[in-house]
């Protein structure tokens, strides 16, 4: 049964529409990070890594993993007429050190011409309603550090750097990430953040 989610004030744009993802929805998903990636992280990785980049090839590694079943979830949202406009996917946190029942939000991302129109927010607000939802008390997700933009944008929905730094191998250079963290549940020491 498809879970379709259409919140009402300002963390949804006027006719965001977030859905579980589907196998018809694997090429403009991979389009979307592909995009993503040369828009967001052009400077940061090396341009031949993000030229060589292919959209069929990441739509078809997506059918597989989708026709799989199991694994993350895999969410999109879209416009009034059905386009796909951004994709989120999380699950369990893969990280030794986090505490047992976390989440890890793996990816979002948005359609560069949709970059500024909530659709971001919206996938943002459904992953941690989610999360919570199934008994995760944080929600953490890994940003390179060079990416101001994104730190910002995940700062405002309540997520923090707690010190955590790696980097990893990227079209032949090291990228720094930092990891950030958001409580999902409130604690006395925790006030509850909604993004």
């Amino acid at each position: 049964m498809e879970r379709v989610t259409t919140r009402p004030g300002p963390a949804y744009a006027p006719g965001v529409r977030v859905r579980d993802m589907t196998v018809d929805d694997c090429a403009a998903v991979a389009d979307i990070r592909v995009r993503g990636w040369r828009w967001a992280y052009a400077g940061m990785i090396p341009q031949a890594y993000l030229d060589a980049m292919d959209v069929g090839e990441d739509a078809e590694r997506r059918r597989a993993r989708l026709s799989a079943g199991g694994g993350p979830v895999n969410l999109v949202a879209g416009t009034p007429d059905a386009a796909v406009t951004g994709w989120a996917c999380y699950g369990p946190c893969r990280d030794e050190s986090a505490r047992p029942g976390s989440a890890e939000l793996y990816a979002l991302y948005v359609h560069p011409d949709h970059i500024g129109t909530g659709t971001g927010r919206a996938l943002l607000t459904e992953v941690t309603a989610r999360a919570r939802a199934d008994g995760s008390a944080a929600m953490s997700l890994w940003v390179l550090k060079e990416n101001a933009r994104a730190r910002r944008f995940y700062e405002r929905a309540g997520f923090r750097p707690d010190g955590a730094e790696e980097a990893s191998e990227t079209g032949g250079a090291m990228i720094p990430e930092l990891r950030y963290v958001r409580p999902l549940i409130p604690s006395a020491k925790s006030p509850d953040i909604h993004p």
